[in-house]
């Protein structure tokens, strides 16, 4: 990142004429179609070369191109893994300096606030610690290899429901002690840049919001890197005034109106010099400039990638349940002697079509992803493996005597085009009262489909392939339009398809019939989180509540593998046998549950985000001030009470808590011990695998709150953890540091950080709710711990 020559930033930028400046504050077309996510043009008169960016959360987008497809970030910070959490930004680095991008748009720091979030595969869950410990690894493994690191999106971007206009009404202390930490950790590992929020803070657009771009985030924390506004997010040229430094996708308020806002004296050059500087500076930081040549582009190491991506898959899936131990499933009593016609019944789309990663700009496609069904077949033989469908979201044709003028599939040319434009608009009669999909799959551009009386749904290029609407229809009739976009050099491709309740329990039936004739069934289950969007309910789309519950009756060892990205509810959970959660596993998924429900790999992923119950059974339940919002204005009323603080807070139990997660194995805790020094404490125990398999244990540290603190405090918080590796019998003494900020909470009367004195309980085990080691520790008001 060391510049071969020194770079005198401030002089560059006053060689520059008032044009060549204004491009470096707004995104441009880039010319070799390289920048997959932003352009800079640079200024080569000067020596200053264009910038590249590219989105990167879960690899390195390349839009319709392929590329390594790593599991979702969810999933990485379910290995509670700081180092593989390294590698993984790591190699995001080295894959974009191999595609030619300086900057890498990511990671998503942002805290999972509520599970209806759209993005929140793309988050590291519900708690700060966690969420500012495996993000600063991300962010120094990208910066590693010479790219420039944007963390996302500050501040409060908790959810897409109306995410370009809502306002985010939230205090103090929730921003300084939920949100806020990632972000500080970021600055303070040196990330080059940021991206602002589509949403306002407090009365004020985030991009355009002088607290967060200069008080906070400049003053306070000292930051020296660029502000990117997330697109479409700055609505005024005053952004830039109040510490903005680049809007994306285009220069509508910093481009030509900022122009004229200086030849006019109405904002003052100085502003737009500063703004340079810090991109200049950035670039000349990494390496970027102060060199004649341009700088080595590394080779690609798919294999490398491909190997991570397995390491990731495997270490990050959680088994949430299996009471029987009917995991891990055994290929002799799948295919041996006697054993049913097919012994293993396997049903649900993505064993077929595997989900690899969410929808929007986190989604990356795979050079290569085996299906789910491919290798099982490969491990079990062709003739003891069933398939069926299940549950088909592309659907059938809709017949014509349903739908006029009938339509299924056309193709719209290439062009220049910017908006979806109207490409059919039609009359869906419906004569059945019940539940229908109706889907599109757009190849080559974008679609949408809009269905009267319902939301808007997209589908096609970062989008995925194919998306749709389930509804409960009534008998009549509904206007059905679908929208397209094509790309500026490829036509797109759209056919339309539906599932009525006759096909849908047709299908359900076969499945039952195929899981009654086997030895065990496998249903491979998913949700469609996607960008823009937030889920309409908790529920599994479609009818795979139905399908599961069903096969569940015909087969008591009825397994379900959850391709999701959030928490869905689970009404079948007490009839199946057993739950593992893959969440979008990358392209290596289908290798990786492959290894753990057949026990070549022993599960260890640890649960990141709150399971509830169901949507009543949240923070954001009750009042939709909370969620989605009202008129534009959304309050974050649970304050600090986020995730797992809110159920213990209120006495709900979830689903599955906080930290939760199954092994093959067992491990016992005992012997611990405090030992503290000043402000700091360290916690000790010894863990010990009382089982029959090698596993990997997360050890976690939970602190109580203070009886001597009058203001609202979590029951516990995670203030520590630790990952050990075990053999069967062994034994490891696991150490645990707790720095002194876990005794300190946000004053908002002082406006600043404030022990929090008195005892307060040390608790440590293996999820928020199963801690068998307990101690008390005493705080003094000078923070001073003693065991």
């Amino acid at each position: 990142m060391t510049p071969q020559t020194p770079v005198d930033v401030t002089a560059l930028v006053q060689a520059m004429t008032l044009d060549e400046k204004l491009t470096f504050v707004h995104g441009s077309d880039d010319p070799e179609h390289l920048g997959q996510s932003g352009y800079i043009p640079g200024v080569p008169r000067l020596g200053i070369p264009e910038l590249r960016m590219t989105d990167g959360p879960a690899g390195v987008r390349m839009k319709r191109k392929t590329t390594t497809a790593l599991p979702a970030p969810i999933a990485l910070s379910c290995t509670f893994d700081e180092e593989l959490a390294a590698r993984y930004g790591e190699y995001l680095g080295h894959e974009a300096r191999a595609k030619r991008q300086d900057v890498l748009i990511g990671p998503m720091i942002n805290v999972l606030r509520q599970p209806f979030g759209g993005r929140n595969f793309e988050l590291y869950g519900e708690d700060p610690l966690l969420v500012t410990a495996i993000g600063t690894a991300v962010v120094n493994g990208i910066q590693s290899q010479g790219v420039i690191a944007m963390p996302k999106h500050f501040a409060a971007n908790n959810q897409e429901e109306n995410r370009m206009a809502v306002d985010t009404v939230v205090d103090e202390r929730t921003l300084r002690e939920i949100e806020f930490p990632a972000f500080e950790a970021a600055v303070r590992a040196g990330a080059g840049a940021l991206m602002g929020a589509t949403n306002g803070v407090n009365g004020q657009p985030s991009c355009e919001n002088e607290t967060l771009l200069t008080t906070v985030l400049r003053d306070e924390w000292g930051f020296e890197g660029w502000v990117m506004s997330d697109w479409d997010a700055v609505h005024d040229t005053v952004a830039i005034e109040r510490g903005l430094d680049q809007e994306m996708p285009d220069g509508a308020h910093l481009g030509a109106p900022l122009r004229e806002a200086i030849t006019e004296g109405r904002v003052d050059e100085a502003v737009l010099d500063r703004a340079v500087t810090r991109i200049v500076g950035q670039m000349a930081r990494f390496g970027l400039l102060g060199t004649d040549t341009p700088r080595e582009q590394p080779a690609r190491d798919p294999e490398r990638g491909r190997a991570l991506a397995l390491e990731v898959a495997t270490a990050g899936s959680v088994l949430l349940h299996n009471p029987r131990g009917v995991l891990p499933l055994s290929a002799d009593k799948l295919t041996g002697a006697g054993r049913a016609a097919h012994g293993l019944a396997v049903i649900g789309r993505p064993a077929v079509t595997p989900k690899t990663a969410g929808v929007g700009s986190a989604l990356v496609v795979p050079e290569h992803a085996a299906t789910p069904l491919d290798v099982l077949r490969t491990r079990l033989g062709e003739d003891a493996v069933e398939f069926r469908v299940g549950e088909d979201p592309a659907g059938r044709p809709i017949p014509a005597s349903a739908l006029v003028p009938a339509f299924h599939q056309g193709e719209v040319p290439a062009g220049p085009s910017t908006e979806p434009d109207y490409f059919y608009e039609g009359e869906l009669t419906i004569e059945t009262e019940g539940r229908y999909r109706i889907a599109v799959t757009a190849l080559g551009g974008y679609a949408a489909i809009d269905l009267e009386g319902h939301p808007r749904v997209f589908a096609g290029s970062s989008f995925g392939d194919t998306a749709g609407l389930t509804v409960d229809l009534l008998p009549g009739t509904y206007k059905l339009v679908l929208s397209a976009l094509p790309m500026p050099t490829n036509p797109v491709h759209l056919t339309l398809g539906w599932v009525t309740p006759e096909q849908a329990q047709a299908d359900i039936e076969e499945a039952v019939e195929a899981a009654r004739g086997a030895r065990a069934a496998l249903v491979f289950a998913y949700d469609e989180l996607a960008e823009l969007i937030d889920r309409p309910a908790l529920a599994l789309p479609g009818l795979q509540d139905t399908l599961i519950t069903a096969v569940a009756k015909a087969n008591p060892n009825t397994v379900v593998v959850l391709n999701t990205g959030s928490s869905p509810t689970m009404p079948w959970l007490d009839d199946v046998a057993a739950v593992l959660d893959v969440w979008y596993p990358g392209e290596m998924g289908a290798e990786a549950t492959d290894a753990l429900l057949f026990g070549d790999a022993n599960p260890s992923g640890r649960l990141t985000q709150s399971f509830p119950v169901d949507a009543d059974r949240t923070a954001v339940a009750g009042d939709p001030l909370r969620y989605p919002g009202v008129d534009g204005r959304v309050e974050y009323q649970e304050g600090i009470f986020v995730g797992y603080r809110w159920h213990d807070e209120h006495d709900v139990a979830p689903l599955f808590p906080f930290g939760h997660g199954l092994s093959y194995t067992t491990f016992a805790y005992e012997d611990l011990r405090l030992t503290a020094d000043g402000r700091d404490l360290t916690v000790t125990c010894t863990v010990r695998n009382t089982g029959a398999r090698a596993g990997r244990e997360t050890v976690q540290v939970y602190l109580g709150s203070s009886p001597d603190v009058t203001a609202p405090q979590a029951p516990k918080a995670l203030a520590g953890y630790a990952v050990t590796h075990l053999e069967p019998g062994a034994a490891a003494t696991v150490e645990i540091a707790l720095d002194a900020r876990r005794f300190e909470y946000w004053n908002t009367d002082t406006g600043a950080w404030t022990v929090a004195a008195g005892p307060r309980t040390v608790s440590v085990g293996r999820s928020c709710e199963d801690l068998p080691l307990t101690a008390t520790v005493r705080v003094d008001p000078a923070g001073t711990v003693s065991p």
